[in-house]
C-alpha cells in the first residue's frame, strides 16, 4: 500500500493497481502540494461534511467519473448534484473493486456549509480502508474515545492517521493515548499546522510515540510512505 499525503487530512491511497483519495481539501488548502485537477482516482472517501474535508470532492468526482463513498447524509448531498455515490453508516462495511471500506465512530461535528446554509451532515466517521492485505485507519476528525481500543483490538492496522491539531479535534497528548490503543504499524499525525488555530509540532508527537515503543512518521505535503 502506498500513501501519498497532500496536507491537512488528505491522502491518496494506492494498491494493486487501484487508487482512491480520502478527504480532498486542496484548492483552498494553503499547504496542499497539488490541486484537484491533478488527482486521478476511482473513488473518493469522505469522513464527514466539513469543508476542509470535502471541498474538492465534486470536482474530482466529475473529472474522474468516480464514486463518492461517504456517511449517508453526505452521500445524499452529493447524489443530489447528480454524482455517483455510495452511502454508508457507522459500523457498516462494503467491498468495492478497489478494496473494503468500514466506517468507524468519530466524535466531532458534521454539518455541511451549502453557500452559507448549514445542512444536517449526519454522523462523522473514521475509515478503515483495506486494499490487498493491508489496512489504513483514517480517524477523520475526532476526540479521543474509549472504543478506539476496540478498533485496535479487532483490526490489524498497518498505518493510522490521527488528528493532533487540538481545538477542533484531539490534541497530541490524547492522540498518543489513541495510538497506544490502536497499536498500528505506523502512526501519522494529521489535521495540524494548516491554520494558526491548529499549530502543533509533529516531530514532538512522533517522539512521544517512540517513548511508548510506537513508530510514528511525519509526512509533509507531497511525501509518500509505502507500508
Amino acid at each position: 500500500m502506498k500513501l501519498t499525503f497532500h496536507g491537512h487530512a488528505c491522502f491518496e491511497v494506492e494498491a494493486s493497481g487501484h487508487r482512491v483519495v480520502i478527504d480532498p481539501f486542496l484548492s483552498q488548502n494553503p499547504v496542499a502540494d497539488i490541486g484537484p485537477e491533478s488527482v486521478q482516482v476511482e473513488a473518493i472517501l469522505l469522513t464527514h461534511g466539513h469543508g476542509d474535508h470535502i471541498a474538492d470532492a465534486e470536482v474530482i468526482a466529475r473529472k474522474n467519473n468516480a464514486v463518492i463513498v461517504a456517511p449517508n447524509e453526505v452521500a445524499l448531498y452529493f447524489g443530489s448534484k447528480g454524482l455517483t455515490v455510495h452511502p454508508m453508516g457507522n459500523g457498516g462495511k462494503w467491498t468495492f473493486p478497489f478494496g473494503t471500506v468500514k466506517l468507524t465512530l468519530a466524535f466531532h461535528g458534521a454539518g455541511l456549509d451549502a453557500d452559507g446554509q448549514i445542512l444536517h451532515g449526519g454522523n462523522p466517521a473514521g475509515i478503515l480502508l483495506t486494499m490487498g492485505d493491508q489496512t489504513f485507519y483514517h480517524a477523520g476528525d475526532t476526540a479521543l474515545f474509549g472504543d478506539m481500543r476496540l478498533i485496535g483490538d479487532l483490526n490489524h492496522i498497518d498505518a493510522a492517521a490521527l488528528p493532533i491539531g487540538d481545538n477542533f479535534t484531539m490534541g497530541p497528548e490524547d492522540a498518543v493515548l489513541a495510538a497506544q490503543w490502536i497499536h498500528a504499524g505506523v502512526t501519522i499525525p494529521i489535521h495540524y499546522n494548516t491554520f494558526d488555530l491548529i499549530r502543533q509540532d509533529g516531530g514532538k508527537f512522533v517522539e512521544s510515540l517512540a517513548a511508548h515503543g510506537l513508530k510514528g512518521h511525519v509526512m509533509e505535503p507531497g511525501s509518500v510512505l509505502e507500508i
